[in-house]
């Protein structure tokens, strides 16, 4: 059966396995999904009965076309359709934006969501991907990664805000400096996916600044917040040439008839949908509480509607995976396939407490028995990346995980209206087969052992487990005290020490000090639940 499963894990078929498992009974309860990112009070059980009963209408006749469930769309989020396009899923609004507007390079930071990293390869354009630190808490910091793209000469800039998979979050005052500092590039891409569940402050989005630059693309899914993602619709919001450009090469019927039905129906039920978001994020505080009495696991702070998580040390993520599904019934994201994460991490969907409280009591068992002993043990070969797509996962073999290979390094000054970050490294020596250009940065102290600067409190500290006597798990070794790795390049996939992959290995730069100009706004509390979020997904009445 774990073969069975791992192979189903790893084509991507997460629900008939799921499904599959139902089928064959066990103890009485059904299969839960913390995989697959959702909204669990949204659509209500009334409206997906209203959605039923018009099943037969829904499937027989053509949907309006893409423009009329777009003005719909635009008159319910308060947006000029001039500056939106629609798409079947936000994928494909991701793979327009690549065939028309990314000429040659794209930056991203990583981890993150797979198509950022994979489309633009898939194309044959060159992906610098900017490694976010673990002793960070994968926090992004912006005038590094600024620094970052001026040394590359990348045309191209992508934020995920919140970030997927750590539920990473930049405040908008900081952002939109962001956005004027680097004016000059081709495109910046704002992918706000999960950005309605976040809390950090009221109006995080940045799509009204979108509409007023020449360069600057806000992505936004619909199906990750109302919870459908079998129904594929999302939306971009750019100035009207943008906008107008990417929506000429969608088809007029890129729009089906679920997603003409849902948009029109959501005028009447915004109430319903703010007062979800409050829950989902009442219940992300609450589910982080609860993954932090286990010991030895570390939970990193996220404003998505899922948590990152660091198993113990000595667990592997997909035997952990793999136990949690044939074992208890549910299925949990392993990240060893994202470049810059590794087996050591799971993303866990923000689910209801008496989900939490199943997840909670299969991790113990799955993590330490019934004792809470050893942990898991690790795999001795690591795991291999995998895209499912063989042009990339050679590219990505190619350059061990670190982007394609750049002939030169573009030198740069420094960014305007953003601090540059220092060249001081975290003190990870380099393999000797790394040599200057070749896919992450380099920092100018690499070889060097030395302490890190104070870093930047991040939003919300990472949250830390409570070990229990007598038996406390290890703390994870700090990581410019690791031993040295060894020399020649750690192959492709498999994590190097401490659980990083070996392009993070090579590219490590130690946290900056506060940029000046990148103060976050204050944060201010949550949306008005009478009320129907904008496109920034708070505050006004539609």
């Amino acid at each position: 059966m774990a073969g069975n499963v791992t192979s189903l894990f790893r084509s991507g078929a997460h629900s008939p396995s799921m499904a599959a498992l139902a089928r064959e009974g066990g103890d009485g309860t059904g299969p839960v999904d913390f995989c697959i990112p959702c909204n669990p009070y949204f659509p209500t059980p009334a409206m997906m009965e209203t959605m039923a009963a018009r099943l037969k209408d829904i499937i027989t006749f053509y949907p309006s076309s893409a423009d009329t469930i777009t003005a719909e769309l635009c008159n319910l989020l308060q947006l000029p359709p001039q500056a939106v396009a629609m798409g079947n899923g936000s994928t494909e609004l991701i793979t327009w934006i690549d065939h028309l507007l990314v000429r040659e390079s794209l930056a991203v930071p990583v981890p993150t969501f797979g198509r950022w990293t994979d489309q633009p390869m898939e194309t044959g354009k060159r992906v610098d991907m900017f490694p976010l630190q673990e002793s960070n808490g994968f926090a992004l910091d912006l005038a590094q990664y600024a620094d970052f793209i001026r040394k590359r000469g990348t045309k191209v800039a992508v934020i995920c805000n919140p970030n997927n998979p750590d539920g990473g979050f930049i405040h908008k005052q900081a952002l939109v400096q962001f956005m004027d500092a680097m004016a000059d590039l081709d495109l910046i891409v704002v992918d706000e996916s999960f950005l309605e569940f976040a809390d950090a402050e009221a109006e995080p989005s940045v799509v009204q600044e979108a509409m007023l630059r020449p360069n600057v693309i806000v992505l936004r899914s619909l199906g990750k917040n109302f919870g459908l993602h079998g129904i594929r619709f999302g939306y971009m919001v750019a100035n009207p040439s943008l906008a107008g450009k990417v929506r000429s090469m969608l088809p007029k019927w890129n729009l089906n008839a679920f997603a003409e039905y849902v948009v029109f129906m959501l005028k009447e039920h915004g109430a319903e949908y703010a007062q979800s978001l409050l829950q989902v994020r009442k219940d992300r505080l609450e589910m982080a509480s609860q993954l932090a009495t286990l010991p030895g696991l570390t939970v990193y702070p996220s404003q998505g509607n899922f948590l990152f998580v660091r198993l113990p040390v000595g667990a592997e993520g997909t035997v952990v995976r793999d136990r949690m599904l044939t074992e208890h019934r549910i299925l949990v994201r392993e990240c060893g396939n994202k470049i810059g994460s590794s087996s050591r991490f799971l993303r866990l969907v923000v689910r209801p407490e008496v989900d939490v409280r199943r997840l909670v009591s299969a991790m113990e068992q799955v993590l330490y028995g019934t004792r809470r002993g050893a942990a898991v043990p690790e795999l001795s070969t690591g795991t291999s990346y995998s895209s499912g797509t063989a042009a990339v996962d050679r590219l990505v073999s190619e350059t061990n995980g670190a982007g394609i290979q750049l002939a030169q390094a573009v030198g740069a000054g420094p960014v305007p209206g953003l601090a540059a970050a220092p060249a001081a490294g975290v003190g990870m020596p380099l393999p000797v087969a790394a040599q200057q250009g070749v896919g992450m940065p380099m920092p100018a102290a690499a070889m060097q052992m030395q302490q890190p600067q104070q870093m930047q409190q991040p939003m919300m500290a990472p949250v830390t487990p409570m070990t229990p006597a007598p038996a406390p798990a290890p703390a994870p070794m700090p990581m410019q005290m690791q031993p040295p790795a060894p020399a020649g390049p750690t192959p492709p996939g498999v994590p190097a020490r401490g659980g990083l992959t070996a392009a993070q290995v090579r590219g490590m730069t130690a946290p900056a000090p506060p940029a000046p100009n990148l103060a976050p706004a204050p944060a201010t509390g949550w949306p008005n639940a009478q009320s129907w979020p904008n496109a920034a997904g708070m505050g006004q009445a539609g």
